[in-house]
């Protein structure tokens, strides 16, 4: 996943043809909520997609690390397993299928996340595990930071867009909330979103 921008700038360089998208995300009650990701689709954003390499998500203590991965659709993930014990990796969720069974070290082929969608990951043998990956249809993509609940997509083209915000916290089989966004072709858009419905 691209780095995320600590530092919210109030414009870019003047003449520059892409702006700066600032997004808060709240929680019902108005709190910050970090982890949540945002995403910009629109059939622009969508030519654009280019997929990632390089892309993890490991198993430590029994963990998925990180529980939540953000990517753009064709990219491939491997699933390294830190922990002394196996693990068998596996989603049911309509975007993706697959499985990895009882394994230790790193599966030598990648997993291809072919389809946008939500993707739930789970371990056959440690119910307490479980990860998510999102994959999006746009390269215009980032995470709320997890002190403040705010993300920046930055070198955004000039359009109108589809805001959507989604939270693994969110009902599974829950849509990612949606919103219209117009983006000028200068300066910055900062855009509140508050996520209700929410479990613990």
């Amino acid at each position: 996943m691209r780095p995320l921008a600590l530092g919210l700038s109030l414009c870019l360089a003047a003449g520059a043809q892409a702006t700066t998208v600032q997004i808060e995300v709240q929680d019902a009650a108005g709190k910050p909520l970090g982890d949540a990701a945002v995403f910009l689709e629109s059939a622009q954003a969508r030519r654009q997609v280019r997929p990632l390499t390089g892309l993890e998500m490991a198993q430590q203590k029994k963990q998925f690390l990180p529980d939540v991965l953000v990517l753009p659709v064709g990219s491939e993930v491997r699933f390294p397993n830190h922990d002394t014990v196996r693990h068998h990796v596996y989603s049911f969720s309509p975007a993706k299928k697959f499985e990895l069974k009882l394994y230790t070290g790193t599966p030598a082929n990648p997993v291809l996340f072919d389809q946008p969608g939500v993707v739930v990951l789970g371990c056959n043998i440690h119910d307490q595990m479980v990860g998510w990956i999102l994959v999006v249809d746009t390269p215009y993509y980032a995470q709320t930071l997890a002190t403040t609940g705010k993300a920046q997509i930055d070198n955004v083209p000039a359009g109108s867009y589809r805001l959507r915000t989604w939270h693994a916290r969110l009902p599974v089989g829950a849509p990612a909330l949606e919103q219209e966004l117009s983006v000028p072709a200068t300066g910055a858009v900062a855009v509140t979103v508050r996520m209700p419905g929410l479990q613990p």
